[in-house]
């Protein structure tokens, strides 16, 4: 575990302890020696699981040293990180602020034939898509070059959004490309978008290897010429014999499927330009970016109305199961996609399901097939004629055929957290139910970290997911080198969340704006103030929901916790209300610069910290409130005292509430 203010120690478990009656869970911290650091649980908001590029899951296994606790190693390591990343910071802002400073094309307001296209758009808007629609519309029309992040889970809309965009651009004689990492895809969008337009006079053009050479000279031509308007394509689009009459917006489908060189000239494309990145899950490092403030964003969080939750099951491959799944989707006539993710040996695979379902017509697919005939497949496919598709990866990115509802994957293991999410995608894309089956071979023994995505795949099948699979991939892969491999050693050092969260700050400081310094405060008062076992049982969810209640900054954040609470595990005990409210108490205290806040000898003791200011004008207003019941000492460590007499746990903190209320006013 990391602590902000102590640095790196190993978790030893959660302790309950009673003092006087009075019940308080803290987490046990070794560290470097015999150090022992017990953490309240209402300050687990300065604690972060360890975690790097480099060292995932045991961290004395990767050589991570344990700082000496109440040494100056921490600190001295603290601050050499910290000016390392106020160094990229002002590299990052300075990137972003050259972009935002380029005068880019301001796009008119809608007209007349932008607001009829949109009505002609079959479906009911999510709120998700209406606000993406108006962000990006905003950039659009403001004189900035807009670089917009859409996230959006599978199938909520994205592409439609990128729709209005591209016709906003086209409306006003510009052109717009659309790149996408698959001919499959390439050849998919395309006839989205051909229908979509086609009562309108834009012309709509494909170039990836599923046209012919010459074909696509003529469409390299015509589009030098400005007489295509939209040119969908693959990274074919990013030769240097494909130029533009006038671009004026650049669509990129799932950004992370391009390579280092593609990105390159991506960038050059991009100048001057307005720029729309759509993914489902976005790498760890534009996640990252886009939430430390680097990148806009906008997220689809909301499903489209009718569209049920895949049910996903990871388990050890048994054939019996396999077939009953295939005979229960083709018993209601829909499609399947069987996915090996091997060229050799698939043939057998598809023979040996074919000899299982003799009336079924089974087909293959795969990347080293030539072009006709893999997109003869597909378009066979999406008319319905094949039931089922033996293929291996191909299918990842973005194709949308409403009647599969059941996939198989064969050694789900092998494969990343968010290319697993983005498979699953394939199905479900209805209101049928669909079904994943995510297998791995019989009595192997999986790595923790395939077991690991494996559980997350299995936990995220809620809608809305999306962004959370993200998350916990940036977790279970660490962030990347956010700008070069020299920030990896640094990231080593504080571990990943300590080292974001000095990256945000240096960014805020590099934009010239205030950032507090995060002062720690300390709530001990006699209160029995935890969350009991009977009512959430799971330790790991225990500390999840620990720490929800510990980043309490305001009213708003405590009913969210309350109801979240209320909703997953049923009437929030009392012990687990007096925690909701010591966080409140906390936060309150921080913003006013008390480090410490006690109870001894019925009185209550205020600690300040450095920042606290006119002691003797809060004294004398304190007096005013609590009649004479107010000290000062300044001997030692500075501290204010309240008398409160005899006072129960919730009477306790009641006074301290009021307290903190005359020093707010006095403030």
């Amino acid at each position: 575990m990391v602590h902000e203010t102590h640095g790196i120690g190993k978790f030893m478990g959660m302790q309950k302890i009673n003092a006087a009656g009075c019940i308080k869970e803290y987490l046990k911290i070794s560290y470097h020696g015999d150090d022992v650091l017990y953490v309240p649980a209402t300050q687990l908001d300065m604690l972060h699981k360890y975690k790097s590029s480099l060292a995932e899951t045991d961290g004395e296994k990767k050589g991570v040293r344990l700082n000496k606790l109440g040494g100056a190693e921490w600190k001295r390591t603290k601050s050499n990180v910290k000016k390392n990343v106020f160094e990229l910071a002002e590299k990052l802002v300075k990137l972003y602020s050259e972009r935002s400073a380029l005068k880019g094309h301001s796009f008119p307001s809608d007209d007349n034939w932008q607001r009829e296209f949109e009505e002609e758009f079959i479906y009911e808007e999510t709120e998700d898509q209406k606000r993406s629609i108006a962000e990006m519309k905003d950039d659009m029309e403001s004189d900035k070059c807009m670089d917009r992040l859409l996230l959006g889970d599978v199938g909520f809309g994205k592409t439609e959004v990128a729709m209005r965009g591209a016709f906003k651009c086209v409306c006003d004689n510009k052109q717009v490309a659309y790149l996408v990492p698959t001919t499959v895809l390439a050849a998919q969008q395309y006839a989205n978008f051909t229908e979509r337009m086609k009562n309108y006079p834009v012309t709509v053009e494909m170039l990836s290897r599923f046209k012919s050479k010459k074909a696509q000279e003529d469409i390299i031509r015509r589009t030098k010429r400005g007489e295509v308007d939209i040119l969908i394509g693959t990274h074919r689009m990013l030769s240097k014999d494909v130029e533009f009459k006038d671009l004026g917006l650049l669509i990129i489908d799932e950004e992370q499927r391009f390579g280092v060189g593609h990105k390159e000239t991506i960038k050059e494309l991009k100048k001057n330009i307005d720029v729309l990145s759509l993914s489902a899950t976005p790498i760890p490092r534009s996640l990252n970016m886009a939430m430390i403030g680097i990148r806009d964003m906008s997220i689809l969080s909301m499903p489209p109305e009718d569209r049920l939750p895949v049910q996903t099951f990871a388990m050890e491959y048994n054939e019996a199961v396999v077939n009953e799944a295939i005979e229960r989707e083709l018993s209601r006539s829909g499609q399947v996609y069987y996915l090996y993710n091997r060229v050799t040996g698939i043939y057998k695979v598809a023979e040996k399901i074919k000899q299982s379902f003799p009336e079924a017509n089974v087909a293959v697919g795969h990347g080293q097939m030539n072009e006709s005939e893999l997109e003869d497949i597909m378009m066979r496919m999406v008319e319905g004629e094949i039931d089922i598709l033996v293929c291996t990866t191909i299918i990842e990115t973005g194709l949308d055929i409403p009647n599969v509802n059941t996939i198989i994957i064969e050694e789900a293991d092998r494969m990343g957290l968010s290319q697993l999410y983005q498979l699953r995608g394939r199905v479900g894309r209805s209101s049928r139910l669909a079904y994943a089956y995510l297998t791995y071979r019989k009595d192997k023994v999986l790595t923790e970290i395939s077991e690991k995505r494996l559980k997350a795949i299995r936990e995220f099948t809620e809608f809305g997911s999306g962004f959370r699979i993200a998350m916990r991939d940036l977790e279970l892969r660490g962030a990347g080198n956010i700008l070069g491999p020299e920030q990896s050693g640094f990231m080593m050092s504080v571990g990943y969340e300590v080292y974001c969260n000095l990256l945000a700050e240096a960014v805020a400081e590099a934009r010239g704006e205030a950032v507090p310094e995060k002062e720690e405060c300390l709530v001990d008062l006699d209160i029995s103030a935890y969350i009991p076992e009977s009512y959430i049982s799971d330790g790991n969810t225990r500390i999840q929901m620990y720490k929800k209640i510990a980043g309490i900054l305001d009213l708003s954040d405590s009913y969210l916790v309350e109801e979240e609470l209320e909703d997953r595990f049923g009437d929030i005990p009392k012990a687990t209300k007096m925690l909701i409210d010591v966080a409140m108490i906390r936060s309150e205290a921080r913003k006013m610069n008390i480090s410490e806040i006690g109870k001894k000898n019925e009185r209550i003791l205020l600690y300040p910290s450095e920042g606290f200011s006119g002691i003797p004008e809060t004294i004398a207003s304190l007096n005013g409130a609590f009649r004479g019941k107010v000290m000062f000492a300044s001997t030692g460590r500075p501290c204010i005292f309240v008398r409160c007499g005899e006072l129960n746990e919730q009477e306790t903190l009641e006074f301290v509430k009021k307290v903190l209320q005359n020093l707010k006013c006095d403030k």
